[in-house]
């Protein structure tokens, strides 16, 4: 071979070597002996396109036989490919443009250089992701069919498994507000799926007394939803099971997580328009009330829980991004999601 092939073969194995390096196109075995390219490969076949609302981050859209439609979900794999994921649930208005975590703060970010998937869905305003026993809202020639429960359990993980390399088991769940509430009812509900949750002001007792009542206004002005139509009438059965401070027991052997401020403003909420400041501030006090009889029962019945409560803070995205970057490393050394 002559020395001007054999510098042409050079080039061409370090111009390979640099591409691969760039794209992330670390291979993975990942849980089930398949494996799965990492960041850097859109998954163009799998229903994804590039999103602009972050560094690496694919919008995907992933059909659901439950709720009829295909449901978006952003998603930032693994930087090399890891089997881990974490699910990250929107508030109570949520919309169909993002999942907030991308656009109130920057989950991408926050995560850039992890090996874990960060699972983002777009959408379920008022859903608290669950099933709903009936059409969501008042408008029954429009109905809004919510199986989210369904969906986050049992359709998109196969997806995730498929496309992504996610394993069904080695996932960490978070959410704020009313996305908080439901992370801890799915986790309780579903410990063979998540190994870990995380609630940043959540609601997690919904069938006290006046809970139910406060649901239903909140609910009414989210959108018109229908609080009857989640878990059928007040004396139903499913309300009782679906209550984060009644079914915790199936938390029992997962890492928890709960946070709640006390509705003072902080520094960082001095600019914040006096009627927000309000609300924000009646809105966290509620969650911190909540939260920390939540875990006082944890406490008392032996289930080991972390709690973080902030002496300042009110109930938006400087708390609740703020929770986020303070969970991280917790995050990637409970799903063992450090990079190589």
């Amino acid at each position: 071979m002559s020395a001007l092939a054999g510098l042409h073969r050079i080039r061409r194995a370090v111009l390979a070597f640099v591409v691969a390096m760039l794209l992330g196109t670390s291979l993975v075995a990942a849980g089930t002996g398949t494996a799965h390219a990492s960041r850097g490969v859109l998954r163009e076949s799998a229903g994804c396109v590039w999103d602009a609302h972050g560094w690496w981050v694919q919008r995907c859209n992933v059909w659901s036989e439950a709720n009829g439609r295909d449901i978006p979900v952003q998603i930032v794999a693994a930087t090399q490919g890891g089997n881990a994921a974490y699910y990250m649930l929107d508030g109570l208005r949520a919309t169909e443009h993002s999942n907030a975590w991308l656009v109130d703060t920057n989950a991408a970010q926050t995560f850039q250089g992890d090996n874990i998937t960060l699972v983002m869905p777009v959408g379920g305003k008022g859903s608290f992701y669950a099933d709903w026993d009936g059409p969501a809202t008042y408008d029954l020639e429009n109905p809004v069919n919510y199986q989210w429960e369904t969906f986050l359990t049992q359709e998109l993980p196969a997806y995730l498994e498929r496309h992504f390399g996610v394993a069904r088991n080695n996932n960490a769940i978070s959410g704020l507000s009313m996305g908080g509430t439901a992370a801890l009812n799915l986790a309780a509900k579903h410990p063979d799926q998540f190994r870990q949750v995380l609630s940043f002001s959540g609601y997690p007792t919904t069938t006290l007394p006046g809970a139910q009542t406060a649901l239903r206004v909140a609910l009414l002005d989210a959108g018109g939803f229908n609080l009857n139509a989640m878990y059928g009438s007040l004396v139903s059965p499913r309300r009782f099971e679906n209550d984060p401070f009644l079914n915790m027991d199936g938390l029992r052997g997962s890492d928890v997580y709960v946070s709640a401020a006390s509705g003072i403003p902080s520094p960082a909420d001095a600019n914040i328009a006096w009627n927000h400041q309000l609300s924000g501030a009646a809105l966290e006090s509620l969650a911190n009330v909540s939260t920390k009889i939540w875990a006082a029962k944890a406490n008392t019945t032996g289930i080991g829980i972390r709690e973080d409560y902030p002496a300042t803070g009110m109930h938006n995205w400087n708390q609740f991004g703020h929770q986020m970057e303070k969970t991280r490393p917790l995050v990637l050394d409970v799903m063992n999601a450090h990079r190589w």
